[in-house]
């Protein structure tokens, strides 16, 4: 069985599939030739260059692999071509089995536009939108005008926030399309789009369903969705706070007359959007597995890859209606390498250490090691931590004590979101809709969160255990121990010098009952304790980081969430900011300079020097991770320069023109 995908769903997939007795075959970009996906697998086969569009995004190379390694079915897992209804048939043409949907359901549920017209003969309630056929700038611009703002526009061959734009104002239409075309050409292959008029702050409910090869199709209760950022979840959980018994049945009967409807068989998820008088409206349906199809594994206890299998070797359904009996509660947090302080900009680097949560009730789905890599040619969802409990109370504990333990550093992650949203009283009201992050979640929300000053008492705290006994023939009169002084060896309370900020000192003292060591550095105070040789625990109020240290001669390099690098005694040297910000501006009148807010490749250069340029206007269009990020003017101006060009990869914080200010 050959796993067309990477990442995370590569590896959990592969796990099923080898538990059945399979063989499994991953495939690999140059990009993932030392991934943990490949590592996972039996065989792999490199299937082309980073950029998806040269290596997951080829069918072709995908088929070709599973011919050379003698595959017998392709598991498409959810991205790239997972809801390609030519792929899956240019599977089958090739003998072989496609473990999704036929290619006719998919064409009739994997397109939105076709979807919504199944669904609404299915006398499933649809949201009204563009009609078929206006698929021309032209058309869909006549479109926009009857249906009036706020709208929607949105892929037609793929989901996952990719290919959408909200739209308020009628004039800012044209910009919009070309962008979502663009955006869901490069992450689907097909830049086909659709209008919906837009509901502003619903709830978004999703449906698990099965259905076999002879007829049968089940629900499995639903997930909520509704915490997301640009239209991608964040946050993902079953049972809705929203559902109840009646609504629960009949949007499980609605999801389950749509699949019939279409023909469809395999997994499946029919998506809703629930307004505040509980009145729901078919969203789409996603022809394939989810990415968060482990909260309705949780509270059902089934292995959906598992049915998956099973439906694709033309096996009936064992579940019935009336055995899926949901129990407890499940939550679902993804793991992005974003900075949410920054408008949830991706991130890229090198995994310096990682610690994932284990225990009961804990599932963590990554492919994150230390050493990978996180590149900006793929989308930057690092983990999926999944929480399981008897009630959402408990299963929110659970999940925070979960995220406290949870250690990624060397490249910047949503971890300090997270531990923000879980705690939060509008969150654990379930008082969530698509509207909760723009209501309640600012970037300077998470600027309390000094994770320089964290890791200075990291520092602090781990160089005071004793270490291990230095090899032979080395030097004893090395290391911190000789410049801290002759304290060391009496005292209990002790002071640590840094050499940046000038000035700065850490307060030490030894915790008796404990073994541990409580820092203070100004206003901030924690406690380390140390796990094993080199891996410690930090405790600042209910906050809890494992971190790596080691100790050199002059300075501690620190691995911790949100840090890494070196802490030097009596520098803290260059900390690569976890923000660049798009535009530098000297002083008052003085010219501008818009930088690239992270690293990427330039999609449309709107500027030419000499150009006149609006206040707020669209100068630079950059994508990365598969999104596309606009860069505006801060003011009404002409261009003095411009320093790239469209196709061009720059790296974050590079200068790509400069403003002069009107008048």
């Amino acid at each position: 069985m050959l796993v067309a995908n990477r990442g995370e769903i590569a590896v959990r997939i592969a796990r099923t599939a080898r538990a059945m007795g399979m063989r499994t075959v991953a495939v690999y970009s140059d990009a993932d030739a030392d991934s943990e996906h490949v590592r996972a697998c039996d065989v792999a086969v490199r299937i082309g260059a980073a950029p998806a569009r040269d290596s997951y995004l080829r069918a072709d190379r995908l088929i070709e692999a599973a011919r050379t390694s003698e595959a017998q079915a392709i598991h498409p897992g959810y991205g790239f071509l997972s809801e390609n209804a030519d792929f899956a048939e240019g599977c089958a043409q090739a003998g072989l089995v496609f473990v999704g949907p036929p290619p006719a359901a998919m064409r009739s549920l994997g397109d939105k536009i076709v979807a919504k017209r199944t669904a609404a003969a299915a006398g499933v309630p649809i949201i009204e939108g563009s009609k078929a056929g206006e698929v021309t700038p032209a058309s869909l611009a006549a479109e926009a005008r009857r249906l009036g703002v706020p709208l929607v526009i949105k892929a037609a061959a793929g989901g996952g926030g990719k290919g959408m734009r909200v739209v308020t104002e009628l004039d800012k239409f044209d910009a919009a399309l070309e962008s979502a075309q663009r955006e869901a050409a490069a992450a689907f292959g097909d830049g086909a789009v659709f209008l919906e008029r837009y509901l502003e702050a619903p709830r978004h409910i999703e449906v698990q369903i099965l259905a076999d090869a002879f007829g049968t199709c089940v629900h499995l209760g639903e997930r909520e969705c509704s915490v997301q950022r640009r239209h991608q979840k964040l946050l993902e959980e079953a049972p809705s706070t929203a559902v109840g018994a009646a609504l629960r049945s009949a949007m499980g009967e609605a999801a389950v007359r749509l699949a019939l409807a279409a023909g469809y068989v395999n997994a499946g998820t029919v998506e809703f959007m629930l307004d505040d008088q509980g009145r729901y409206y078919f969203l789409e349906m996603n022809a394939r597995l989810q990415v968060e199809h482990a909260v309705t594994e949780a509270v059902t206890g089934t292995d959906l890859v598992r049915e998956q299998f099973e439906i694709a070797g033309r096996r009936p359904l064992r579940l019935s209606q009336r055995s899926i009996l949901p129990r407890g509660h499940a939550i679902e947090v993804r793991v992005y390498a974003e900075d949410a302080a920054n408008d949830f900009l991706p991130s890229a680097g090198t995994v310096e250490a990682f610690h994932s949560p284990q225990g009961p009730g804990i599932r963590n789905d990554t492919a994150l090691r230390p050493g990978s890599e996180v590149t900006l040619d793929y989308d930057p969802m690092l983990a999926k931590l999944i929480a399981f409990d008897r009630t959402r109370e408990d299963c929110i504990e659970r999940l925070g004590a979960a995220l406290d333990d949870y250690t990624i550093a060397g490249v910047t992650t949503n971890l300090p979101f997270l531990r923000w949203l879980v705690t939060n009283e509008h969150f654990r009201a379930g008082e969530t809709t698509t509207a909760f992050l723009s209501e309640h979640f600012h970037k300077d929300t998470l600027a309390t969160d000094p994770d320089v000053r964290y890791a200075m008492l990291a520092a602090a705290g781990a160089i005071q255990f004793p270490r291990a006994s230095p090899a032979a023939g080395s030097s004893r009169g090395t290391g911190p121990w000789k410049q801290l002084g002759p304290w060391r060896a009496g005292s209990e309370r002790r002071k640590v010098r840094f050499e940046s900020p000038p000035g700065s000192v850490a307060d030490v003292e030894r915790e008796i009952e404990t073994a541990a060591w409580r820092c203070r550095l100004g206003d901030l105070t924690g406690s380390v304790s140390r796990r094993q040789e080199g891996s410690y625990t930090l405790h600042v109020g209910q906050q809890r980081r494992r971190f790596t240290a080691t100790v050199t001669s002059s300075a501690v390099r620190i691995a911790m969430d949100g840090f890494a690098g070196e802490i030097r005694l009596a520098a803290l040297p260059s900390i690569k900011a976890s923000a660049v910000p798009a535009m530098r501006v000297a002083a008052a009148g003085a010219a501008a300079s818009i930088a690239a807010p992270m690293s990427g490749r330039i999609v449309k250069m709107n500027a030419t020097a000499g150009k006149r340029v609006d206040a707020q206007a669209v100068v630079v269009v950059m994508e990365a991770m598969k999104m596309e990020h606009s860069l505006t003017a801060p003011f009404a101006g002409s261009v003095a320069a411009v320093h790239a060009q469209a196709g061009d990869t720059v790296a974050a914080g590079d200068v790509l023109l400069e403003i002069t200010p009107a008048g």
